[in-house]
């Protein structure tokens, strides 16, 4: 049986991120962004009480892309997200499972977010958010490690929110996991990255090693063919076998445009570095067309989506268009992406190809990197785009001991190579075998008071309907 707990308190936090170097994708280049600090206060059922953290980027013009708002509107969306959600988690009452906590709000969160104005993707990432810091806190109390916790079921997960599976499917699926030891990084090259020379796609200083490579597409299919002809010739410059995704961050605005580029990737020679090496290609349309178009021929190449997986039905729906696959992100709720590997594998054993992915844009190192790191060791994703430290130096604004700190809790996963402290990358991998400790995959918190409260969201134009 799951441990309860009972909510005393959710505190929001927040610190300037400067990044290193530009990162556009989609429609934005974003240069610098608040990151999002969560810490909780429980009591654990004849336990006492815990404290527990998470951290997330507050990403501008990803989770709600419409364009009649700044990005500073869709940040503030996420301040909003979050305070809905604070109000929702603190007015439960008695002691309840942590998974009990979240289905209790989910609904209720995203329809209080839609009569403000604030999209479902969004609305989400309040909950996402304070779930992560609760099962911290939790794993504390009891005084386990997220892998032994997860695989016997400590949230109390069950199929109340995804009627397709049943409770067994999903007990089974926790109890089967062996945590992967190493996941594989998969290096981003952004739409203003270099290509070429020092500092390109070949640059083993700047791609880590890397055996895989996670190409932004703009959504014009003769721009983006062009650029990966170059990028394609880069990768066969090395000198080990790569592979690589495309993500299009729904700037493909039709299937008409999206089998444009498709087709060339199919039939030009000079594309055959990249197409040979294609694994799959990632949200290529807005979120609502994706919803009312069928793959149908294109499905021959594997699809998945990403910024359209924001409800617990969406991935039935991406199955039933003729998507293969789903990403998972601790920032769109650890919750669901454990629904969705499960459901992966039930549909796998059934003879499908179905598969979990791992997408990261809004981990930095600390916190956030570990526990989703952590949750794809889980899950059992292989390989993870990890670019959200690669265009910011190292900790950035966090205090040098705040970062230390983390150093030396976390020996396998950060080095000083005389450039401060950054991801350690071992032959193209992360190593997960620190994160085994008590608490969600981190041994230690921020330096809480180094940190300012998150800044009070401003107001939204509400849905006239």
């Amino acid at each position: 049986m799951a441990p309860r707990l009972k909510l005393r308190d959710i505190a929001f936090f927040e610190r300037p991120v400067q990044f290193a170097r530009p990162f556009r994708f989609g429609a934005i280049t974003i240069n610098a962004t608040p990151q999002l600090f969560v810490r909780v206060e429980i009591e654990v059922e004849g336990k006492g009480a815990a404290v527990g953290a998470s951290a997330e980027l507050l990403v501008p013009k990803w989770f709600d892309k419409r364009p009649e708002l700044s990005p500073e509107q869709t940040v503030d969306g996420l301040r909003r997200s979050l305070e809905i959600a604070r109000g929702l988690y603190l007015a439960r009452a008695g002691f309840q499972t942590a998974f009990d906590l979240h289905a209790s709000c989910i609904g209720a969160q995203v329809a209080t977010c839609a009569k403000k104005n604030i999209p479902a993707l969004a609305a989400a990432y309040g909950p996402a958010e304070i779930d992560k810091a609760i099962l911290d806190a939790l794993l504390r109390g009891v005084e386990t490690n997220f892998f032994d916790g997860m695989a016997g079921n400590i949230a109390g997960i069950d199929a109340r929110l995804s009627p397709d599976l049943e409770d067994a499917d999903l007990a089974t699926f926790l109890a089967g996991r062996k945590p992967l030891p190493r996941v594989a990084i998969r290096h981003t090259v952004g739409l203003d990255d270099i290509v070429e020379g020092e500092c390109g796609v070949a640059d083993a200083r700047e791609n880590a090693g890397a055996n895989y490579f996670k190409l932004k597409l703009s959504g014009d299919p003769t721009a983006d063919a062009v650029r990966l002809v170059r990028i394609g010739k880069e990768l066969d410059t090395l000198r080990h076998d790569t592979k690589v995704t495309l993500d299009a961050n729904e700037q493909y605005a039709d299937l008409a445009e999206l089998r444009a580029l498709i087709d060339r990737l199919n039939r030009d020679p000079d594309l055959r570095p990249i197409a040979s090496r294609l694994l799959y290609v990632e949200q290529p349309m807005p979120r609502d067309i994706t919803r009312q178009s069928p793959l149908g021929s294109l499905a021959v190449r594997s699809f998945i989506i990403d910024e359209a997986d924001d409800s617990y039905d969406a991935f039935p729906a991406a199955r039933a268009l003729g998507y293969r696959g789903i990403s998972s992100k601790s920032c769109k709720g650890l919750y669901k992406s454990i629904v969705n590997a499960t459901r992966a594998a039930k549909w796998s054993a059934g003879g499908e190809s179905v598969f979990v992915t791992g997408e990261d844009l809004t981990c930095q190192v600390g916190l956030a990197v570990q526990q989703d790191l952590a949750l794809g060791a889980f899950i059992g994703v292989t390989h993870a785009e990890r670019n959200g430290h690669h265009y910011v130096d190292g900790f950035g604004d966090a205090l040098a001991t705040e970062a230390a700190a983390f150093a030396a809790a976390h020996p396998d996963l950060y080095a000083d190579a005389g450039q401060g402290i950054r991801l350690a990358i071992h032959n193209g991998d992360l190593l997960t075998e620190s994160l085994n400790t008590t608490g969600f995959a981190t041994s230690v918190h921020p330096d809480w008071s180094a940190l300012r409260p998150l800044e009070q969201p401003k107001s939204l134009q509400e849905n006239p309907a």
